[in-house]
């Protein structure tokens, strides 16, 4: 009975135990042990457990979970950390400083449910009081709203989205991080093509609380040699 199960396994190409995987190089301050239900030859996906360790202390510092960590596998059959690439590779954790606050947070793989059946995220954020990551649900709400992960300028201090709708219609929105008060949009970028023959392409800025907008419209045809 031992070997019709485990050729049963084999044929169905996953792994019905758990799966285990080290990250050591995707944060300063944390590594990072990920145990996925399954596991086939090219991905990860299900219930997770993600353990936390200091890398100062050596010692345990948090876990958190994922009800479907789905990740695909490296050429090493390792996950990828801290990759975020629209319309491809996003990887299972993303280490970073979302709230521009100077500590480090993490965006935890939850599913394909962003949209256009993306890659959605939790979005933990460090609290100092706590010195636990909490969850943030406005950063989560980012990440599921929109085509996968957002980025994260630290320059600008802005968290940049992407959106669409079909192939015609995309928008690049930028969002700034108010202390104490949660996300504000400041940014948008409209490209419009859904008339078949002009770009519709507007602009619009948050200024002094006020919204100011500028449109262009261009040929399809020269737009897109750009």
């Amino acid at each position: 009975m031992k070997n019709i199960q485990f050729i049963l396994i084999l044929i169905s190409g996953f792994c019905v135990a758990q799966n285990k995987f080290e990250i050591k190089n995707g944060s300063e301050k944390y590594s990072a042990e990920i145990s996925v239900d399954s596991c086939s030859n090219e991905n990860c996906e299900g219930k997770a457990t993600i353990k936390l360790m200091d890398k100062k202390t050596n010692r345990f510092f948090q876990t958190l979970s994922s009800d479907n960590l789905y990740f695909f596998l490296d050429e090493k059959q390792n996950p990828t950390v801290n990759v975020i690439q629209l319309y491809n590779e996003q990887s299972p954790l993303i280490f970073n400083d979302f709230n521009f606050d100077g500590t480090e947070d993490l965006a935890i793989r939850n599913g394909n449910e962003s949209a256009y059946g993306g890659p959605s995220y939790d979005v933990y954020v460090y609290n100092s009081t706590k010195k636990q990551l909490v969850f943030s649900e406005q950063l989560t709400n980012l990440a599921v709203d929109n085509l996968g992960m957002f980025e994260t300028d630290h320059k600008r201090k802005r968290l940049i989205t992407y959106s669409k709708s079909g192939c015609c219609w995309h928008i690049t929105a930028e969002y700034e991080v108010v202390p104490n008060k949660g996300l504000r949009k400041v940014y948008e970028f409209e490209e419009d093509a859904m008339n078949g023959e002009v770009v519709t392409v507007t602009t619009r800025n948050l200024v002094n609380n006020k919204w100011q907008s500028k449109t262009k419209k261009y040929k399809i045809s020269e737009y897109y040699k750009q």
